[in-house]
């Protein structure tokens, strides 16, 4: 069999912050959280013909109940791809696991193409801002070190680095040098991938790109020194992932419809 040509790729879709609820009517800051995911979905399976691997980075539910997990597995089964999840903020590990019970949504260390996907677990119970706990850095640590011939690319909830979003600066990653402590020693780390933050973001450190996405329902906006809302509508981050170690990504919203948000809100 032929080696695979470098521009082989997969494509991975990030779902992140959906902020589901037990009741289908639930809504965050005015907007129908179920609602918002639905039609991101929809935008989802219009636009990406051939799905590898759906990651969601976090917050999957906004109450944490049994109810609202089961309706984003049910709403997500919709893309016809293997689906991992991992906990942000507002999820309880409890809950999240007994709705992916029978699945493999919550095993952390993918190997897709010629990469390796790492998801770690930066949520801190009863805590809004994250912390990586040794056992996910040993995690991390183990996951670099035992596909040294594969790209990576890492995924955490909490963000790692400032976004210029004053609100949000106490909210992020409490750790991030512990991370990079990590990241730096693996030459073959591509790019760190989060949620949480409700906005586009990338950039880049020692050449990994660093990369945030949208939530699927209500967007923060960017370089805010107070809670603002953004009236972007919700969107998902596509990543394609190539053999050859590069990637390309971009950020997609949905279109045709009129979201309602509460922009006087003053926390979620």
């Amino acid at each position: 069999m032929p080696s695979p040509s470098p521009q082989t790729s997969v494509l991975v879709v990030q779902l992140s912050d959906s902020h589901l609820f037990a009741e289908a009517e639930g809504s965050l800051l005015g907007m129908n959280t179920r609602d918002s995911l639905q039609r991101v979905i929809d935008t989802v399976l219009a636009e990406q013909p051939a799905i590898d691997l759906v990651v969601a980075s976090g917050d999957l539910s906004q109450d944490g109940t049994l109810q609202s997990y089961q309706a984003f597995r049910d709403l997500s089964a919709r893309i016809n791809a293997p689906a991992h999840w991992f906990a942000g903020n507002h999820d309880e590990m409890p809950q999240m696991a007994q709705a992916a019970a029978g699945g493999d949504f919550l095993e952390p260390v993918i190997d897709v193409g010629e990469w390796r996907i790492t998801l770690l677990n930066s949520a801190v119970s009863g805590s809004v801002p994250g912390y990586l706990a040794d056992d996910q850095l040993q995690l991390l640590a183990q996951s670099l070190s035992e596909a040294p011939d594969r790209h990576h690319l890492v995924c955490l909830h909490h963000h790692p680095v400032s976004i210029d979003c004053k609100w949000m600066e106490p909210i992020g990653l409490r750790n991030p040098h512990a991370l990079f402590d990590v990241l730096d020693r693996f030459p073959q780390v591509k790019a760190l991938l989060w949620g949480h933050i409700h906005q586009d973001f990338n950039s880049e450190r020692n050449g990994v790109q660093l990369i945030a996405s949208p939530s699927t329902c209500i967007q923060f906006k960017p370089r805010s020194e107070d809670f603002a809302l953004d009236e972007l509508a919700p969107g998902y981050r596509w990543l394609r992932l190539f053999n050859d170690g590069h990637l390309e990504t971009g950020v997609s919203r949905v279109t045709g419809h009129q979201f309602t948000v509460d922009l006087t809100g003053e926390g979620y």
